[in-house]
């Protein structure tokens, strides 16, 4: 058995873990009202955080699929490490324009809703990934 298998272990799990702890996290922080600009620094803030650490993991994974020669596994967390990169470049700068409007605002509603929008679908992605991972790693206990 190579030795690239405990780095593909470690980085999924790692990836799992993450994944589902930034869900459970982001999950309760849709209470929030919004209708202050802290509130939307710290969401962005807090996505900011998972984009950076699932892309780190999705690489680590990727980088330990590869050298154990399970390129399908090794696509499927390029793919993942992709999908964050983009997320974070394209989300990130929204999120910061709504806290800007809100603050503008003093709390205006069309732009918290969007915000709480564009929150819940964040976290909608956020689940189709740990779906994707959790099908990924039963298809990969199935093939060792």
């Amino acid at each position: 058995m190579p030795s690239a298998i405990y780095g593909a272990f470690f980085f999924t799990v790692a990836l799992l873990v993450t994944t589902t702890y930034f869900l459970l996290g982001g999950l309760p922080l849709l209470v929030l009202k919004h209708d202050v600009a802290l509130d939307a620094r710290f969401i962005r803030g807090f996505f900011n955080v998972y984009y950076m650490a699932a892309f780190w993991t999705a690489v680590g994974a990727c980088a330990s699929y590869a050298l154990w020669g399970r390129f399908a596994f090794a696509a499927g967390a390029a793919a993942i490490a992709v999908v964050v990169t983009l997320l974070r470049k394209h989300l990130l700068p929204v999120m910061q324009q709504l806290g800007t409007e809100i603050e503008a605002n003093d709390g205006g509603g069309g732009a918290i809703q969007r915000f709480r929008r564009l929150h819940a679908m964040a976290l909608l992605i956020n689940f189709a990934q740990l779906v994707v991972l959790v099908w990924g790693t039963i298809q990969l206990s199935r093939s060792v």
